[in-house]
């Protein structure tokens, strides 16, 4: 049976994830403690990635040399860019770009050095299946939380929606509406339209690409990336990211082989 590794991006979420957790063994490992044990009586190992790319890039590394996962699966939040994505809806990601790469004139900005690629996708088998279970997720997972309790949230909708695209990741808390545009501004003019931005996956996709370990990735969106996005990630990840990354997982688990 294959091991799964489940990345968290927030200690929050992670907690949630070892109460879940099936007989826990922690495992001390580059200076990280790595979680493992069954959930719905599968092989994983749970791991907190850190905050930036290369703090993450790390933690993938030590998953696959050190405990030998065949798959990775990455929860966390997200600052919305793209048209109609919301506080509380979630991207499964198709792939990753890092928008603070720039390595130009020797290579074409956004460009990955060596690579030939700007964009490391996600494995198109387990997306989906992560799509799948992130959409079973949020339809019954509205009631973990009240909204009430939320409210001083800048703009969360009751009714969430999934989307599928692009992120971007680098190693900046994106947080006022200028940033945001000029970010946009820039990958549109190469083609490529994230809907939203953090600060970790581009580097496990590309640890994963390095690998050939398929990978795949959801993030809830906590804010718009705006100048409230201090204020909203705060409360978002107090309130909602535990509850939400719970669901993501307890409904994708059934669904692995």
């Amino acid at each position: 049976m294959l091991t799964t590794a489940i990345l968290s991006a927030l200690a929050e979420e992670q907690q949630g994830l070892i109460a879940l957790l099936e007989n826990p063994v922690p495992v001390e490992r580059a200076g990280r403690v790595f979680w493992q044990g069954h959930l719905g009586g599968k092989p994983v190992v749970l791991a907190l990635s850190r905050i930036g790319k290369v703090s993450a890039a790390t933690t993938a590394t030590a998953l696959i040399e050190a405990f030998g996962v065949k798959r990775m699966v990455f929860t966390g939040v997200a600052g919305g860019v793209g048209a109609g994505v919301a506080m509380g809806d979630a991207v499964v990601a198709t792939g990753f770009v890092q928008h603070d790469m720039n390595a130009s004139p020797l290579y074409p900005r956004f460009e990955a050095p060596l690579y030939g690629r700007r964009q490391f996708d996600c494995d198109p088998a387990l997306t989906a299946i992560l799509l799948e279970a992130t959409r079973a997720a949020l339809t019954g997972a509205g009631g973990q939380f009240d909204h009430k309790s939320v409210g001083g949230l800048s703009g969360m909708p009751a009714v969430h929606t999934v989307h599928a695209g692009l992120l971007a990741s680098g190693d900046r808390f994106v947080s006022g509406v200028e940033e945001s545009q000029t970010l946009l501004t820039s990958l549109k003019a190469v083609g490529l339209a994230p809907l939203a931005v953090e600060m970790e996956g581009a580097a496990v996709a590309q640890v994963c690409f390095d690998y050939q370990v398929p990978f795949a990735a959801v993030r809830t969106i906590s804010d718009r990336a705006d100048d409230a996005a201090l204020h909203d990630f705060n409360r978002f990840v107090q309130y909602i990211a535990s509850p939400w990354a719970r669901a993501i997982i307890q409904n994708l688990m059934p669904r692995l082989a």
